[in-house]
């Protein structure tokens, strides 16, 4: 990275710094691949440790809360105290539960894997977001759904590279994934130098200096609020994600790598609509996008248990594509509500995101044991509903571009 180049992206509105950009979209493609890759060989696990679902939302659980409790913290410290080669540091630990996870021989194991593997996320996520809004040159909206929609294409990838090399070749064939998880590490050294060598031409203290607009109390308020549609959001997500295979297993009679397929069109519409969110966000205000994506979600979520396979794969990709492109907005709209806590923000709600999509999915787990999995999509369908809570937002001016 020549002196020109950094000179601009160390301004808050400089030029776009493409290629760290896409470095750390290309990690997050990496690290939420590998991620996918466990709710993707559950019916394997399932059947080889003779798992109930309620054991199956726990290995989520576990990994989701490893994965979210440490990101605030994570991403409060280094707001203060940078630390760009946390990054790689990080990914080791991924690396160390995917090897576990390929020769674990008990369900004990299982959990610990799964937790390593959350410990990985919960140091990539903060650290990376802010690299992501460094590199933005103002288009931070831009930038957010780049970085996050790298992470929605790897959760798309993710169960059509285990549906090939692991489903029907066995447990020992995750150690595979160590490879990917091992060239993302390489990635990250790169984007922790370029980070280090930003940091020594930026005004430390700079950031401590910024003010919200609104009062402390519609600071909270506001952060409360898109709290909720995080909740709204990634529960609904949480039942796709984690038990759309066996829904389409139990319901439609599809076998294991066929349900996986329709999870991967499901996954694609959530990339898509990542990506789109954002730079849309960018343009007309984030408040819209939180307006469209969430309510705008809920006519289709509430058809979805009462169709045919066909409409459920329509449906299915309608609500992936639509109910996506709220993330990046509420992101962007969160660290402009509290300036200067850009990475303690992208902490909080990376990690809302994979606490509640954690707890969530062990208390479907728990629903699908007793009421059945059909109940689990009847309840959740009128998730959505709650983003009529958009309206409770302040208004922040932005400009068009």
């Amino acid at each position: 990275m020549n002196t020109s180049t950094l000179s601009a992206s160390s301004r808050p509105h400089g030029d776009t710094v493409i290629s760290i950009l896409g470095a750390v979209a290309l990690v997050h493609l990496l690290n939420d691949l590998t991620q996918a890759m466990l709710p993707s060989i559950y019916p394997m696990l399932k059947a080889q440790f003779g798992l109930t679902f309620a054991q199956v939302g726990l290995i989520t659980l576990t990994f989701q809360c490893t994965a979210s409790l440490l990101q605030p913290w994570i991403g409060l410290y280094t707001d203060r105290r940078p630390m760009p080669w946390l990054l790689p540091m990080g990914m080791v630990s991924t690396l160390i539960g995917v090897l576990m996870m390929s020769v674990a021989g008990s369900f004990p194991a299982l959990l610990l894997a799964a937790a390593l593997i959350g410990v990985g996320s919960s140091t990539f996520h903060p650290e990376a977001s802010r690299v992501a809004r460094i590199a933005s040159g103002g288009r931070f909206g831009f930038a957010q759904s780049l970085f996050q929609v790298g992470g929605n294409v790897g959760s798309a990838l993710g169960p059509l590279l285990a549906a090939a090399i692991i489903i029907g070749r066995g447990q020992g064939n995750i150690a595979w994934f160590a490879l990917l998880v091992a060239a993302a590490i390489l990635v990250l050294v790169r984007v922790s130098r370029w980070h280090s060598a930003h940091l020594a031409g930026l005004p430390r203290k700079a950031a401590a200096h910024a003010v919200s607009p609104l009062s402390k109390g519609r600071v909270y308020g506001a952060l409360a609020v898109l709290a909720l549609l995080v909740f709204s959001k990634y529960i609904y997500m949480s039942s796709l994600s984690s038990y759309y295979t066996f829904y389409l297993i139990d319901k439609f009679g599809l076998s294991v790598s066929s349900a996986q397929m329709y999870l991967f069109l499901f996954l694609a519409a959530v990339a898509a609509g990542t990506f789109m969110g954002g730079p849309i966000g960018d343009r007309i205000g984030r408040k819209r996008v939180i307006w469209i994506s969430i309510l705008g979600a809920a006519p289709f979520t509430l058809m979805l248990p009462y169709v045919s396979l066909f409409w459920t794969a329509v449906l299915s990709v309608v609500i992936g594509f639509v109910i996506s492109s709220a993330f990046s907005a509420i992101v962007v709209f969160a660290q402009e509500l509290m300036p200067g806590k850009v990475g303690m923000i992208a902490g909080i709600f990376f990690g809302l995101m994979f606490g509640v999509s954690g707890i969530g999915a062990a208390a479907m787990g728990h629903i699908a044991d007793v009421a059945g999995i059909a109940y689990v999509y009847k309840l959740c369908s009128f998730l959505p509903l709650l983003g009529i809570l958009t309206v409770l937002l302040p208004h922040i001016e932005q400009p068009h571009r």
